[in-house]
C-alpha cells in the first residue's frame, strides 16, 4: 500500500531512547526461533504480474529459478479476494481485502496455494504473505455483519484511512471483537497452510499492542517471521523481527543524485542506535517504489547495480522485487494486468552471486549474527564508498564508485591480512598489501576472504 511514510527521520530520532531501553526485548524478538532469517535474501513476488497466467501454479513452476537465484524467503503480495465496490482500475488493488480467509480466484484455488507453499518448502524456501490489518474493501462481509467494527465519520458513514485510499475503509481497533476476528484470520493461514510469517502492511497505522498479541498467538502455533512495513523501534520490542529501512532507501536515492556518501554513514549510525539487533530490510525497489516513484533505473540511473550491491552487503536484510533480477525497467501497473517481460540479463548472475555470498559468509549475516560495517577510506575521491565486514571466520570487502567518472582506488587494508577473491571475476588480492584497482563509472567490486 502506497503511504506517506509516517515514521520520518525526526520521529526515528525521537524514538532512540525507547529503543535503547527495550534492547533486551528487541533482541529476543528478533532472534527467537527464526534462525533461517539470519542469512536470507527476501524476494517480493507479485502473483498477478509474475507470469502471463498470473496464478500460483504458474509461479510454482518457476520456483527452481528463484532457488537458483539464492532466494531464502518468498514474500507474496496479498493473495485474498479483492473488493469490487469502489475499486480502482479494472482489477483493483491487492490491498483492498474482501475476505481475510479467502483466495483471490484469479490466482487459483486453496489447493493451488497449498501446493505452492509445499513446493517452496521442499526447495528450502520460506513463504510469508502480505497482511492488510488496517482496512478492508467497502464490500467486505464485515460491513454488513459488524458495521461497528469500522471507523465512522460524523454522519455515521464508513471512511478511508487516508483520503487517497478511496477503495478501502478504516477498521476501528478499539473494538475487541474485531481484533479477535483479525487474529483468528492470521492464525488460519499459519495453521491451515503452514505459511512461515507475515509482511504487515502499514504496520504503524495499527496499534502496537494488537501486533504484540498477534505475534504471541501465532508463535503458539509455530514460530513465524514478522516483517513490518514501518520503521518504528517500538514495533520490534515484541511483535516484529524486522522492519523497512525507509530512511536508508531515501538516503541512497539522494546519493544517486549527487548527495554526499557520508549520508550513508550517518544513517547507519542512527539505525544502529534505534535498532540494535540490526533487522531492517534494505531495498532499491519494491511494489510501491516501482509503481509510484519509478524503477531503480529512474531513481538511481546507471548506479542501479552498484546500489543493489550495497543493499545486498550492508547491515540488514536484502530485498529483491520481482523483475529486478533481469533488470526490468518498467513501472508495473498497479490495478491492471501488466506481466513482467523476462529475458536473459547480467543482473541475474549479479544477484545470484550476492545471495550465495550472503548465505555462506557469516560476516554478512543479520544483526548480532554478522559483523558491523567498517569504512575503508579513499581520500582521492569522495564518491568512492568502501567498507569491510569482518569476524573471526569470514571477511568481505566492498568497493563502490558512486560517480559517472572512472576512478583509481587505493585502499589500505593492512588490518586484513588475508587473501581475497573478487566474487564477480575471480581476481585475487593480498589484503596485507592493500587494494589498488580501477573502477569504471558506477562500478563495484566485492572481495571475499579465502583461507
Amino acid at each position: 500500500m502506497k503511504i506517506r511514510h509516517i515514521l520520518t527521520f525526526v520521529l526515528l530520532l525521537s524514538t532512540l531512547f525507547v529503543a535503547c531501553t527495550n534492547t533486551t526485548l528487541q533482541n529476543e524478538a528478533a532472534t527467537s526461533s527464526i534462525e533461517w532469517i539470519q542469512n536470507a535474501t527476501i524476494y517480493e513476488l507479485n502473483i498477478r504480474q509474475f507470469t502471463p497466467e498470473g496464478t500460483f501454479s504458474a509461479a510454482q513452476s518457476r520456483l527452481p529459478e528463484l532457488k537458483e537465484l539464492g532466494v531464502g524467503v518468498l514474500w507474496l503480495m496479498p493473495i485474498h479476494p479483492i473488493g469490487e465496490l469502489n475499486r480502482k482500475g479494472s482489477l483493483g488493488s491487492y490491498y483492498s481485502i474482501k475476505d481475510y480467509k479467502g483466495i483471490n480466484p484469479e490466482f487459483g484455488t486453496e489447493d493451488d496455494f497449498r501446493n505452492f507453499v509445499n513446493a517452496a518448502h521442499e526447495l528450502g524456501m520460506k513463504v510469508i504473505i502480505d497482511w492488510v490489518a488496517n482496512h478492508t474493501s467497502w464490500d467486505h462481509p464485515w460491513t454488513v455483519s459488524n458495521p461497528e467494527w469500522y471507523t465512522k465519520d460524523s454522519t455515521g458513514s464508513f471512511i478511508p484511512p487516508v483520503a487517497d485510499w478511496s477503495d478501502v475503509i478504516d477498521l476501528d481497533y478499539t473494538n475487541g471483537q474485531m481484533r479477535e476476528a483479525m487474529i483468528d484470520a492470521m492464525e488460519y493461514w499459519v495453521r491451515e497452510f503452514n505459511i512461515d510469517g507475515y509482511r504487515c502492511d502499514v504496520a504503524d497505522m495499527v496499534p502496537v499492542d494488537f501486533w504484540n498479541e498477534a505475534r504471541q498467538r501465532l508463535d503458539a502455533i509455530k514460530p513465524v517471521f514478522m516483517l513490518a512495513e514501518a520503521e518504528n523501534p517500538e514495533l520490534h520490542t515484541i511483535a516484529f523481527h524486522a522492519g523497512y529501512a525507509w530512511e536508508m532507501h531515501h538516503t541512497l536515492n539522494k546519493v544517486a543524485k549527487g548527495a554526499s556518501v557520508g549520508r550513508i554513514d550517518s544513517m547507519i549510525t542512527v539505525t544502529r542506535k534505534a535498532f540494535p539487533s540490526g533487522y531492517l530490510m534494505n531495498f532499491t525497489s519494491n511494489h510501491d517504489e516501482n509503481s509510484w516513484n519509478g524503477t531503480e533505473f529512474e531513481r538511481m540511473g546507471d548506479g542501479a547495480a552498484a546500489f543493489a550491491v550495497l543493499t545486498s552487503t550492508m547491515e540488514g536484510i536484502p530485498l529483491i522485487y520481482n523483475g529486478q533480477e533481469v533488470g526490468f525497467n518498467k513501472r508495473l501497473a498497479f490495478f491492471e494486468k501488466d506481466t513482467i517481460v523476462w529475458a536473459e540479463s547480467p543482473f541475474f548472475d549479479m544477484y545470484r552471486r550476492l545471495s550465495a555470498l550472503r548465505s555462506r559468509n557469516t560476516a554478512l549475516w543479520n544483526g548480532e549474527n554478522g559483523a558491523p560495517m567498517e569504512r575503508l577510506t579513499h581520500k582521492e575521491n569522495d564518491r568512492i564508498y568502501a567498507f569491510h565486514r569482518t569476524n573471526e571466520r569470514h571477511s568481505v570487502i566492498v568497493v563502490l564508485n558512486f560517480s559517472d567518472a572512472p576512478s583509481m582506488v587505493n585502499l589500505t587494508t593492512s588490518t586484513l591480512p588475508y587473501r581475497f577473491v573478487n566474487i564477480f571475476n575471480d581476481e585475487q588480492i593480498d589484503g596485507s598489501k592493500g587494494i589498488e584497482l580501477m573502477l569504471q563509472p558506477w562500478d563495484y567490486a566485492v572481495f571475499e576472504r579465502k583461507d
